[in-house]
């Protein structure tokens, strides 16, 4: 009985310890990460794509607060805009209702650094109005957005949105 409690309790000290890094462990290894592969980059680019239409379907332009996650998915030109075009929009009192709707996302350009994804995005159903109430969308608006999206699969980010015509169509 005693031998079982003594082993007990050098099996909870062990656990504790390694718990709390007492117990030899390895050193970390540097490790290099692995290249992704066209098909991995393409998804890559595609997920961060979606989780960006995610985000900007959450903005509440009269709380800045809710444009944070959509600037931890973009950096370089896509971000810089971001933050211009919100900052604007909250300091004149627009408010946006309805969401943007994904219809497409194909691969489109695989660089060294960037997978471009081509994309439609249905926004017929997104409105922007300003502080008295009235619509500031334009008329000509298309209610299907055709983009290249250009993203940083390593980075998790979108750096550059290019307006698209031609193949595919979003139709």
């Amino acid at each position: 009985m005693l031998a079982r409690v003594a082993r007990a309790f050098a099996v909870l000290a062990m656990a504790a310890a390694a718990a709390t890094g007492c117990v030899g462990s390895p050193e970390p290894r540097e490790t290099t990460p692995t290249p992704l592969t066209d098909e991995q980059a393409f998804a890559a680019a595609e997920e961060t794509y979606r989780a960006y239409v995610d985000a900007l379907n959450q903005v509440d332009l009269s709380d800045p607060t809710t444009f944070e996650p959509v600037y931890a998915l973009t950096t370089g030109d896509a971000n810089a805009s971001a933050r211009e075009s919100f900052a604007q929009m909250h300091a004149d009192g627009w408010t946006v209702s309805g969401e943007s709707v994904v219809t497409l996302v194909e691969p489109a350009v695989r660089t060294p650094e960037l997978a471009s994804v081509a994309v439609c995005v249905d926004v017929s159903a997104v409105s922007l109005t300003d502080s008295a109430g009235q619509s500031v969308v334009s008329a000509e608006r298309p209610d299907i957005q055709a983009l290249t999206v250009e993203v940083s699969p390593a980075a998790e980010s979108i750096v550059r949105f290019v307006p698209r015509d031609g193949e595919p169509t979003c139709g």
